[in-house]
């Protein structure tokens, strides 16, 4: 008898299990003619400098130090430290067509700086979402590195004002120093009030629904995506806890009243299609996503069932030949895993009490890194690495997981 393969995720309290032969064919999800993506990148996309690195990581901690995901967490956090400019902004990844910063990305690099005691490094990137935000309080979908300008005419992202709330607030809980904290919450107070106010410009203080606007599937929207509303929630509730920071009751109270309506409409809009990507049925790409995590701790404060049934429903509607997870169920079906997503799922598993979970997409996270310790865009059904590798988001969301458990 062959060896056989096992992936285990703990759902709550149920059990899902998916065997697999290696020694038996596994059929390809891949319906289109076009190849499959290739691995982009190489070990020599950066000249590393192992007497600074170590420096560095020494100036801070590892998280999980002494566990089974140390190297990918160092990895991960050398690869965040090479993937940031020295204006702040950080690449989604070494390769041409991602060799550029995206809000949600840096948002998230910046997190994972703080929460490893990289304040400097968290604290340059949050200056440069506020260096590159727009007049109205919003930004672009990305930026030149250098914050000059974008590199086309990619339609603007809206979740990328909640986002950089959401890293604001996080960044500054991170600091150990409170009077260092109010520090930088005042330095930045520019941006916490523009992106405060264009979320509550796009929603009437909370309480209607935003427009729709293209989000992490990176593709334009007639109608209103999860992925887009629900980071908007989360950087109210943030931007009423930084205000409260700065010791402003009355501004804190009102920012954070809207943010529950706005929470409760979007929930209202979401729950009937079970918080699936688009709220419309009939939408024949819906189904529940990698979005849903936004409705889970890190992002909220509670881990409401009904979202977590839609959060372990994803994970099965998912799952792809090589172990990982599409960006949603309706994703089409090619085989390929992500890596962002994935790392999302094993982020929010770690936040909202599920570490037998998150440990579990911990493993395959860190079973398909590169050959030089890189965790890639995508993994093929072979599993092989594709696409850019670092990945920036995905980078920064392991460091997070790792670090929450």
């Amino acid at each position: 008898m062959g060896v056989r393969r096992r992936w285990l995720l703990a759902a709550g309290g149920t059990t899902l299990v998916l065997t697999a032969g290696v020694g038996s064919m596994v059929v390809p999800e891949r319906t289109e003619a076009a190849p499959p993506p290739r691995l982009l990148t190489e070990a020599s996309w950066h000249t590393p400098d192992p007497e600074a690195d170590a420096a560095w990581l020494a100036e801070g901690v590892v998280p999980g130090a002494d566990g089974p995901y140390a190297e990918m967490v160092r990895q991960g956090l050398l690869d965040l430290r090479a993937l940031t400019a020295g204006s702040g902004a950080v690449a989604a990844g070494p390769a041409r067509s991602w060799n550029y910063a995206w809000p949600r990305d840096s948002a998230f690099a910046a997190v994972a700086f703080a929460r490893t005691g990289h304040t400097d490094d968290a604290t340059r990137v949050l200056h440069f979402l506020a260096d590159v935000q727009l007049d109205d309080g919003g930004f672009e979908a990305r930026y030149l590195l250098d914050g000059e300008g974008t590199p086309d005419g990619r339609r603007r992202q809206d979740d990328g004002a909640g986002w950089t709330l959401w890293a604001l607030r996080e960044a500054l809980d991170a600091d150990p120093s409170p009077g260092s904290a109010l520090e930088r919450a005042q330095e930045l107070r520019p941006v916490l009030d523009a992106a405060t106010e264009f979320v509550l410009g796009r929603t009437d203080d909370g309480e209607r629904l935003p427009d729709p606007s293209s989000d992490y599937w990176e593709r334009r929207e007639t109608l209103l995506t999860l992925g887009t509303a629900a980071p908007l929630v989360a950087g109210l509730h943030a931007a009423a806890a930084v205000y409260s920071r700065l010791g402003e009751r009355t501004r804190a109270l009102s920012v954070d009243r809207c943010a529950n309506r706005l929470d409760t409409v979007v929930r209202a809009h979401f729950a009937p299609a079970g918080f699936a990507r688009y709220a419309e049925p009939d939408e024949p790409s819906g189904g529940v996503d990698a979005a849903v995590t936004f409705l889970l701790p890190p992002f909220t404060a509670r881990a409401e069932p009904a979202v977590l049934a839609a959060f372990d429903a994803y994970q099965v509607a998912a799952l792809r030949p090589a172990g990982g997870l599409a960006p949603g169920s309706g994703w089409k079906r090619d085989g390929i895993s992500w890596t962002p997503e994935t790392a999302l799922v094993a982020h929010a598993a770690a936040s909202s009490g599920r570490p037998a979970q998150a440990r579990a997409w911990l493993d395959w996270l860190n079973s398909h890194r590169t050959g030089w310790g890189a965790i890639p865009e995508k993994v093929l059904a072979d599993g092989s690495p594709a696409g850019p590798a670092p990945l920036g988001w995905s980078a920064a969301s392991v460091v997070l997981a790792v670090d929450a458990l």
